[in-house]
């Protein structure tokens, strides 16, 4: 079985397919986030249905919470969540770097508190994996530290080393062949430490790279930045992720430079507060003008809520605290991302994707 492979190209643009144990994955791809072994509100039934061929866990939270003595007497976290197509965890850096204050990073590994009962543990690079493998990942991340945005340049330059260093060690320890470990590019917001980053990672000639340390709060110019740095650079043969970035400008913005995988908790996140995706841009169905709206929240739209549900309905449930208004609009907006990956994928094998991203955005309006 070929992992990867690139099935067509219009310029940068990449439509490929990647092939593991648990299914194929075609790209580009957005992948939605199941934090705690759930993609919230959502049964993998409601998933299945809207054609997800891939899901993100989260490998931190899945370790402090139910544990990986529970999730081996599961048998892994297909098993643990009944969901049984491709899952893909981050290694939960992010996470334990978010943690500042309770945590003290050597060169063995990170020691950190957990945020649930202040519980030590210590993280390295090879339990990260054995944590993953545990889990039964079919894509992994090696364990990274993610500095945060502003920081010192001295700090991101030994941040590099580290995570380097910690990249081979992983690399060096990972012998599963029904999984595939993925090399993490940082550098912050300098250049010749992303390009430093990319020359050393791919030396270890991982089965796929991805684009770190965005989208931490360094705006969408920065992040676009590090994606015109890295993304036209990585290997031709190996699928490209940005970590942590997916709202729709963003996705047509990358693909066009060659990413190929995209996650980001902000569709699901919005949907739980009223806001939601239409082809003519975000709306939040909470306000009063949809009052007595009874048009569908994006007319058009095939999804099970907006086949079945008004706006006029979806904004009673939201003023009435029924968890059903949030269930339907993180329906809607999971659908939309998918919906919106297809139509990319179409455009890049028709050689139309600058017209597609054209009449994408003739109609859909971004918010100021």
């Amino acid at each position: 079985m070929e992992f990867f492979k690139v099935l067509h190209k219009y310029k940068l643009a990449r439509a490929c397919e990647i092939n593991t144990v648990h299914g194929t994955i075609k790209t580009p791809v957005f992948m939605p986030v199941g934090t705690q072994a759930t993609v919230k509100l959502m049964t993998p039934e409601d998933m299945y249905s809207m054609g997800t061929e891939i899901i993100l866990g989260n490998t931190y939270h899945l370790f402090l919470r139910p544990g990986m003595d529970i999730m081996k007497k599961a048998g892994g976290l297909h098993k643990f969540m009944n969901w049984n197509r491709p899952i893909l965890t981050d290694s939960g850096g992010f996470q334990v770097f978010s943690l500042s204050q309770f945590r003290k990073i050597t060169p063995d590994g990170v020691k950190f508190k957990s945020h649930i009962d202040g519980a030590e543990h210590f993280l390295t690079p090879e339990s990260v994996i054995d944590i993953q493998t545990t889990l039964g990942s079919d894509i992994m991340m090696v364990l990274d530290e993610c500095p945060p945005y502003p920081a010192e340049r001295k700090y991101i330059e030994e941040s590099l080393d580290l995570t380097l260093a910690w990249a081979k060690r992983a690399r060096d320890y990972h012998k599963s062949d029904t999984s595939f470990l993925f090399g993490i590019i940082q550098g912050g917001v300098h250049r010749d430490l992303r390009e430093k980053s990319m020359e050393e990672l791919f030396k270890m000639d991982f089965p796929g790279y991805s684009i770190g340390g965005v989208s931490v709060g360094e705006g969408k110019e920065l992040i676009y930045q590090g994606v015109d740095w890295c993304a036209p650079f990585m290997p031709e043969n190996k699928p490209r992720y940005l970590m942590g970035v997916g709202t729709p400008e963003d996705i047509w913005y990358a693909v066009e430079k060659g990413v190929d995988m995209f996650d980001c908790v902000f569709p699901t996140r919005i949907a739980r507060n009223g806001a939601v995706y239409t082809k003519e841009g975000q709306i939040s169905v909470r306000n009063g003008e949809y009052k007595e709206d009874f048009r569908p929240m994006d007319p058009g739209c095939g999804c099970y809520a907006c086949q079945n549900y008004t706006r006029a309905y979806i904004r009673h449930l939201f003023n009435t605290h029924e968890l059903l208004g949030m269930r339907l609009t993180t329906l809607h907006n999971i659908y939309f991302m998918l919906r919106l990956m297809d139509l990319i994928r179409k455009s890049i094998f028709e050689d139309r994707y600058e017209k597609a991203k054209e009449e994408f955005f003739s109609l859909y309006k971004l918010r100021s």
